[in-house]
């Protein structure tokens, strides 16, 4: 009866062992396929960044041409509040003049 005492132990230490291999293999896929899904997702995360800053390199952009262009009409709302262009309107409209002033025109 010793004998089957010790047989059975060893089918039972040789089960306990294939089982934790196995339950060591499993951890090892579940863990590959974690680092499978980190390494995706790092990589998509890495392409939305890339995206984010050209994105943010175009409005950047846009920016400095809105700025440039608030500078303009700023400049132009000062030269419309000038003497300089409203003579130069009278002039062109109204057909006004300076005292004094002579105006030459061309005979064809």
């Amino acid at each position: 009866m010793a004998k089957k005492a010790g047989k059975s132990g060893n089918l039972k230490a040789a089960a306990s062992n294939r089982q934790n291999k196995i339950a060591m293999i499993a951890i090892t896929l579940v863990v590959c396929v974690l680092l499978v899904a980190l390494v995706m997702q790092g990589n998509t995360l890495r392409e939305k960044i890339r995206q984010n800053e050209r994105r943010q390199e175009q409005v950047e952009q846009q920016l400095s041409q809105e700025e440039a262009r608030t500078k303009e009409i700023e400049d132009l709302q000062e030269y419309v509040k000038s003497d300089e262009y409203m003579e130069k309107v009278a002039k062109e409209k109204a057909g006004l003049l300076k005292p004094n002033e002579i105006i030459f025109k061309e005979e064809n």
